[in-house]
């Protein structure tokens, strides 16, 4: 009995520790996507949902409204957390279908044999840099500037505050640059398959 419940959890296991070493070892995770049985993509849907919310709210953090939230003397510090909350998961899940789209269309014009699964999936996995951010930059970005960071003007103006607006868009870049990646292994699972004679 525990042997089958351990090989039900190691598929699962596995794809929590590929969604952390997508960033150091991009080419392996995103290798692993191309089995897109039904078994392996239910096996990672747990750490997609886990990226797609976490980097949901790092973009709605990063949005030029969330510097203005509490101009508005309705909001509070529980407003901003909600609005960051409930809006990340609206925005995450608008980027991971809509991402995963582009990405699938994408696939299949420059020869890969991708699934629109596996396009969002590839969205999701690249969008790790994100969560990165969010759990790195932006509780140091809050430390330091308080409620600042979501006002017009105070004291995260200036170079500091251009520094943490640096790294979150190199975040966005890095993410980019890992869509990329995950495209180029997608082909090459539609050009080794297609040389099998």
């Amino acid at each position: 009995m525990s042997a089958a419940v351990e090989s039900s959890r190691s598929p699962r296991r596995d794809w929590w520790l590929r969604a952390v070493a997508v960033l150091a070892h991009p080419r392996a995770t995103f290798a692993a996507l191309r089995d897109d049985s039904d078994e392996a993509a239910e096996a990672r849907q747990e750490p997609i949902l886990a990226i797609i919310f976490l980097a949901g709210i790092a973009g709605m953090l990063s949005t030029s409204l969330a510097g203005q939230l509490l101009d508005n003397s309705g909001f509070d510090n529980l407003n901003v957390v909600l609005w960051a909350f409930i809006g990340g998961g609206i925005y995450g899940a608008i980027v991971y279908f809509v991402g995963g789209l582009f990405v699938f269309a994408l696939g299949r014009g420059i020869g890969a044999s991708c699934s629109f699964r596996q396009g969002r999936h590839v969205v999701a996995l690249a969008s790790v840099p994100l969560v990165v951010s969010l759990v790195l930059v932006w509780p140091v970005r809050l430390a330091i500037y308080g409620d600042d960071v979501f006002r017009s003007g105070g004291s995260d103006t200036g170079a500091g505050d251009k520094v943490f607006e640096s790294l979150v868009l190199a975040s966005f870049a890095w993410s980019l640059v890992l869509v990329a990646v995950g495209l180029i292994e997608l082909r090459k699972a539609a050009s080794s398959s297609s040389s099998i004679p």
